[in-house]
């Protein structure tokens, strides 16, 4: 499908690995220029390529966020597509987790998400054409299925992507979240847990996850250059799971 989003900028932050390097491809694929954001340069390197640009930083600091943001619009002339990809989780049981976890977790998967956001829409309110700005969230955003610090972050992340979605659409800016279930690829925790206990994860698709499978990065990217093409014109403020009927979430 032409999506039409040839010769658009797009900036994915965390796009190196997993579900960030597929959303990067499938712009790519679709004609797109991108540039993609992480801390690793050798693995930026492992996934560049042609119409790729490489920008090294570390998302929860906010000078590298100054910096790679002023860098992508020197490159571009502009940014069209904003992905909010990179995050993590960490800590454990709410009681066992110091409250310095909490606030990473809150700077990685929140605070440079909010801030990249509105740096990206200073530049996109200018554009004629508007813009787009999808934030990757989880289900667990919804519900308490991973750790306390990363539901609580994402679920901050989903009530932002609301929040703004009514304030920039108003000057042709549609903002948008993906919520992702279980996926499973090389670098994602999933793997390794496969890897060491089959048993128990294939135990954990069965009883979890309704298609009987974990997820491809590939289907969660295929989600998000839908959202940011004028295909999702009318889908503004909305947070898609994308989960094979993982969550327990009903609307």
């Amino acid at each position: 499908m032409n999506l039409e989003l040839n010769g658009k900028a797009v900036l994915v932050t965390g796009g190196s690995k997993g579900i960030g390097k597929a959303i990067a491809y499938a712009f790519l694929d679709e004609g797109a220029k991108v540039g993609i954001m992480g801390r690793n340069i050798d693995d930026l390197k492992a996934t560049q390529k042609e119409g790729i640009e490489i920008f090294p930083g570390n998302v929860t600091d906010a000078r590298d966020r100054e910096r790679v943001m002023k860098d992508f619009i020197e490159k571009f002339g502009t940014i069209d597509i904003l992905v909010n990809n990179a995050g993590g989780s960490n800590g454990s049981a709410v009681m066992e987790t110091s409250m310095e976890l909490f606030e990473e977790a809150m700077h990685l998967n929140f605070l440079s998400s909010v801030d990249l956001s509105k740096k990206a829409a200073e530049v996109m309110i200018g554009n004629e054409a508007g813009g787009s700005i999808i934030n990757i969230s989880s289900i667990f955003g919804r519900e308490s299925g991973g750790k306390p610090t990363y539901n609580a972050s994402k679920a901050a992340l989903i009530s932002f992507t609301k929040s703004f979605s009514d304030e920039m659409i108003k000057k042709g800016i549609r903002v948008n979240g993906i919520a992702p279930g279980s996926i499973l690829h090389e670098t994602g925790n999933w793997k390794k847990r496969l890897e060491q206990d089959p048993d128990t994860i294939h135990a954990f698709v069965d009883e979890h996850i309704s298609a009987g499978r974990f997820g491809t990065v590939e289907e969660v990217a295929s989600v998000a250059v839908f959202l940011a093409s004028e295909k999702a014109s009318w889908v503004v403020g909305c947070t898609l799971n994308v989960d094979g009927g993982q969550s327990y979430s009903n609307f």
